[in-house]
């Protein structure tokens, strides 16, 4: 009898172990790209006459061109909506600081609202790296933790970012370093909205991103 319940067990025990391995295969989801790296399918400038002002040079989405002022901000956005996720790309910023602000930035959760954007955004420049910023909302939310990303953050080279939104969780990383992290407590504030990148107005700056994915958490 004891040897037919240890073996009952183990056979038990296979069938679950099966059963939570079929489950994870169901949760899996694949990173998607958002980005075919030869058009601008699927993406839209927030005002049609800032489309000048983005281009695809080298399989790379380009905002600006490092020689000229950029009169105002400007945002290429995804028509999609996105809620819980984690979005992470490639991203180089560039331009003569002498000729002003350089920035720029990923939004998320954001809405599309009078030629404007209105939502959460990830910071990128001088100042302001890995900072949680509200653009056209609250202003600053939290500022960047540099103690550990400055010794490996590339200001005029190629950097990842990651941006993690679950429920009323935001965090934000710089390779692979996490800067900093937000709760929402303001339940009214919409959270299955759009993902777009900026590019700041004030100076020369070149923004470029690339090997732009999703994953639906």
């Amino acid at each position: 009898m004891k040897k037919y319940l240890s073996n009952l067990f183990k056979l038990l025990s296979i069938i679950v172990f099966i059963g939570n391995l079929s489950c994870h295969a169901q949760k899996k989801v694949s990173a998607v790209s958002l980005f075919d790296g030869a058009t601008l399918i699927g993406w839209k400038t927030v005002n049609a006459e800032s489309s000048k002002y983005w281009s695809i040079i080298d399989s790379t989405i380009t905002g600006g061109d490092g020689v000229n002022d950029i009169p105002t901000n400007t945002y290429l956005y995804n028509a999609k909506s996105y809620k819980d996720f984690e979005f992470s790309c490639l991203f180089r910023l560039t331009g003569n600081a002498d000729t002003g602000l350089i920035n720029s930035g990923i939004q998320y959760r954001s809405v599309v609202q009078d030629n404007k954007i209105i939502g959460y955004q990830a910071d990128i420049g001088k100042g302001y790296w890995g900072d949680i910023y509200d653009e056209h909302r609250r202003g600053k939310l939290v500022g960047g933790d540099l103690s550990t990303l400055k010794n490996i953050l590339n200001e005029d080279g190629w950097n990842s970012y990651l941006i993690r939104c679950q429920g009323n969780k935001q965090e934000l990383y710089i390779n692979g370093i996490k800067t900093s992290e937000y709760y929402e407590e303001t339940s009214e504030i919409p959270s299955n909205v759009v993902i777009s990148i900026q590019l700041h107005s004030g100076g020369n700056a070149k923004a470029e991103f690339k090997y732009l994915t999703i994953t639906i958490l």
